[in-house]
């Protein structure tokens, strides 16, 4: 163990000083601060050296051997896996607190990984990519196969045709043609990286919930009145923009999101089925319906769980 041979090493130590002769002068000029000039020489103690260190030794030595398990209740209360987030839910467009919600903390305190957000964002960038780029190989190319000139005896440099990729109006050489660029990623992979994107942002402070839905007062109301909503909660471009996701499709009331596109600045709305993983990483903060986070939270489970636990409050309680 490494106390005991700590130990070790300053009884060694210990029995080294006491065989230096402090009388000898090559001692005094290698270690003046053994003698004393105006005091008696003192021995060491070591004899009371060795007894105390013995005696720790074996209190050690022990200690480790029966030394009786803690259990459980004896220890002081800590944080556990089973310890429920608490949220505030908030109205909108005030944003005055209403009440609270209890999550589980694996919907919503998820661990970090970086590793399956990378992949959750790889894998939305390539169902992206269109793959229509196409250009034409020196057979698809329109034109005669006939050989330019003889092969020998002109002095210049063997050709073939003129479809050839070093001539011009020729075929390109290894060039693009369509191709699906679009990855597999397992479903229960890309529901957690949801999990764990909402997590980051709810650590961060960086995750409001609204208890009710994100809509316009009345219709003579628009992108003018959002951007103040946006400039009074500091929500604005200053503030690193901010992501709006409702529980509403887009096609059932499309005004708010035509309104919201006037003031893309600072912010985005997004419906449920269009925020992907890479939408709630990008923007300085995530502004989202209580229904919308419930089916993010749950997004490709297995099991649905409840919508409300034991004290009557919305929450994601298996």
């Amino acid at each position: 163990m490494a106390h005991t041979s700590a130990s070790q090493n300053l009884l060694c130590l210990v029995r080294g000083v006491k065989r230096l002769n402090v009388a000898d002068p090559l001692t005094q000029c290698l270690a003046p601060r053994l003698t004393r000039p105006f005091a008696a020489q003192a021995e060491l103690p070591v004899s009371d050296i060795i007894k105390e260190i013995n005696a720790g030794l074996d209190a050690s030595s022990s200690s480790t051997t029966s030394t009786p398990t803690q259990s459980p209740s004896s220890s002081t209360h800590s944080y556990t896996l089973e310890s429920p987030v608490l949220k505030t839910l908030y109205s909108w467009p005030d944003l005055e607190p209403q009440r609270f919600a209890w999550y589980k903390p694996q919907y919503l305190d998820a661990p970090m990984r970086r590793d399956i957000l990378h992949r959750a964002v790889i894998f939305e960038a390539d169902a992206t990519r269109q793959g229509t780029a196409s250009t034409k190989w020196r057979f698809d190319v329109h034109g005669s196969n006939r050989k330019l000139y003889a092969q020998k005896g002109t002095g210049r440099a063997r050709v073939r045709d003129k479809k050839s990729p070093i001539r011009r109006g020729g075929g390109v050489a290894f060039g693009p043609k369509p191709r699906d660029f679009s990855s597999e990623l397992q479903r229960k992979v890309y529901g957690q990286a949801f999990r764990i994107a909402l997590s980051y942002r709810h650590r961060k402070g960086e995750l409001v919930v609204l208890d009710n839905g994100i809509q316009l007062p009345s219709e003579d109301i628009g992108a003018r009145w959002l951007n103040n909503v946006f400039e009074a909660n500091n929500w604005g471009n200053e503030h690193g923009r901010s992501l709006l996701v409702t529980n509403t499709l887009e096609s059932r009331e499309p005004r708010i999101f035509e309104e919201m596109d006037q003031i893309g600045e600072h912010g985005v709305l997004k419906d449920i089925q269009d925020v992907d993983v890479k939408d709630l990483l990008e923007t300085g903060r995530v502004v989202i319906e209580k229904d919308a986070l419930f089916r993010l939270l749950t997004k490709y489970l297995d099991h649905m769980p409840q919508n409300l636990d034991q004290r009557d409050q919305p929450a994601i309680y298996v």
